[in-house]
C-alpha cells in the first residue's frame, strides 16, 4: 500500500523544520517509493540537526530525561561522558545529568496518561519501570557502560549482567497524569560481592521526597545464569562512583525474613499465569517489574479499589522464563497505621511459584493503608 501525504500543516517540529518548507511541499502530493523516502528521510535530519528546541520544557528544562539550561552533565568522575560530546549516547532523550561531585545521577520525568492506573495516579509498575530506567541511564552516561544493558565493559566482555535479588520500595505519596518527578540514583558497595543501588523521588513542583527505594544486586553469567564473583576489574570500575548515603534509614528498611507460602498457608491462590514475549527483557528472562502483575493477581478486588500500596519489598529467587506457567498467593492480616485502631491497614504475603514444580520465584511482602 502506498503512503500519501495530505496535508503537513498541523504537525508540529521544532522552529527550524519550516526552513524546509518548500522540500515539503514537494512531498506533499507524493507517494513513498524508496527514493521518496530517502529524500524525506534527508529533509527530517537536516531539520533535527539545524534546531533542537523540544515542545517538551516545563520551568526551562526538558522532561522525561533531558536537563537543558544549567542542568548539563558537570565534568567527569572516572570516565563520565560529557553531554554532547562524541561518545555520547545515540539518543538524547537518555540523558539526565550529574550531581553531588559527579556520583548521584539524576533525571527528570513526566507522568503520562498511560501510566496511571483506575485511580488516576501512576501504578507501581511505573514507578518501578522509571526506577529501572534511572539506573540503566546512569551506567550509560557514566562512561563506563557498554552495549550490554546496564553492564560495564569489562562485564561484557566476561558475558556478565547485574541481576536484582532484592527491592525495598516506599511510597509517601503517588503521582498524577501530567505531574514531573526528579529521581535522583546512586550506588555502594554490597558486602564482597554486591552492589547496593539507591533512589529517591521528587515532586519537581513542591521538591518534596514522595518515594525511597534500596536494592541489592548481584553479578550472572549470562550464558551459564549462574552467579559470579565480581571481578577486581569490574569492581575498579564501578567503585569511583560509589557513596556512602542510604535513601532509607537502615531502621527504617524492610529486612526482615519474608515467609514462604504454601498451599495450606496461602488464603488466596491464583494460577495459570504464563508470561508473554513482551514480558521478557534484553537480558533474556521476564523483567523484574512484571512480577509486581502477577503479585496483584492474588490481591483481592475489594483491596486494590480501598486501599493504597504504600510499601513493597520483593525478593528475587530465581529466573522466570517464557515457557514457565506460574502461581500467585497471598494472605492477608490487618494492622494498625496509626495510633488509633480505627485506622487499619493491611500486610500482605505473596509467593509466586512455578506451576509444575512449586519452584519460587519472587518472595514479598507489600504494605496497604486505606484510601481517605
Amino acid at each position: 500500500m502506498s503512503l500519501m501525504i495530505r496535508d503537513l500543516s498541523s504537525l508540529h517540529y521544532t522552529d527550524n523544520f519550516w526552513k524546509t518548507e518548500k522540500h515539503v511541499k514537494e512531498c506533499r502530493s507524493l507517494k513513498f517509493d524508496c527514493n521518496a523516502k530517502k529524500k524525506w528521510r534527508a529533509i527530517t535530519a537536516s531539520a533535527d540537526s539545524s534546531g533542537s528546541r523540544s515542545i517538551d520544557t516545563i520551568n526551562g528544562k526538558k522532561i522525561n530525561g533531558v536537563h537543558v539550561e544549567g542542568h548539563s552533565q558537570s565534568g567527569q568522575r572516572g570516565n563520565v561522558v560529557e553531554s554532547g560530546s562524541s561518545s555520547s549516547p545515540k539518543h538524547s532523550y537518555m540523558l539526565g545529568n550529574f550531581v553531588e561531585d559527579k556520583v548521584v545521577y539524576r533525571q527528570s520525568f513526566v507522568i503520562r496518561s498511560y501510566e496511571i492506573g483506575p485511580d488516576k495516579t501512576a501504578t507501581m509498575e511505573t514507578i518501578m519501570n522509571l526506577l529501572q530506567e534511572t539506573a540503566l541511564n546512569h551506567v550509560a552516561n557514566s562512561g563506563v557502560g557498554s552495549s550490554g544493558f546496564g553492564a560495564t565493559r569489562e562485564m561484557s566482555l566476561r558475558k556478565l549482567i547485574w541481576v536484582v535479588t532484592r527491592i525495598h520500595i516506599q511510597i509517601e505519596q503517588y503521582s498524577s497524569w501530567g505531574d514531573v518527578v526528579e529521581i535522583d540514583t546512586w550506588v555502594d558497595a554490597a558486602g564482597k560481592n554486591g552492589m547496593r543501588r539507591d533512589w529517591i523521588i521528587r515532586d519537581s513542583n513542591t521538591r518534596k521526597i514522595i518515594t525511597r527505594a534500596t536494592s541489592k544486586w548481584v553479578i550472572m553469567n549470562i550464558e551459564t545464569r549462574r552467579l559470579s564473583k565480581i571481578p577486581e576489574q569490574v569492581k575498579a570500575e564501578v567503585r569511583p562512583f560509589y557513596i556512602n548515603r542510604f535513601a532509607i534509614p537502615t531502621a527504617q528498611i524492610d529486612s526482615e525474613k519474608i515467609e514462604k507460602l504454601n498451599d495450606e498457608t496461602a488464603q488466596i491462590i491464583s494460577s495459570g499465569l504464563a508470561p508473554r514475549w513482551s514480558d521478557m527483557d534484553a537480558n533474556q528472562h521476564v523483567n523484574n517489574v512484571k512480577y509486581i502483575g502477577w503479585i496483584l493477581e492474588s490481591v483481592p478486588i475489594n483491596v486494590l479499589e480501598d486501599y493504597y500500596l504504600m510499601s513493597l519489598t520483593l525478593e528475587y529467587r530465581r529466573e522466570c522464563q517464557l515457557s514457565n506457567v506460574l502461581q500467585s498467593m497471598t494472605t492477608m492480616r490487618e494492622i494498625a497505621t496509626s495510633a488509633s485502631d480505627k485506622n487499619c491497614g493491611l500486610e500482605c504475603t505473596h509467593l509466586i511459584r512455578m506451576e509444575a514444580d512449586r519452584a519460587e520465584v519472587v518472595r514479598a511482602r507489600s504494605l496497604w493503608q486505606p484510601k481517605q
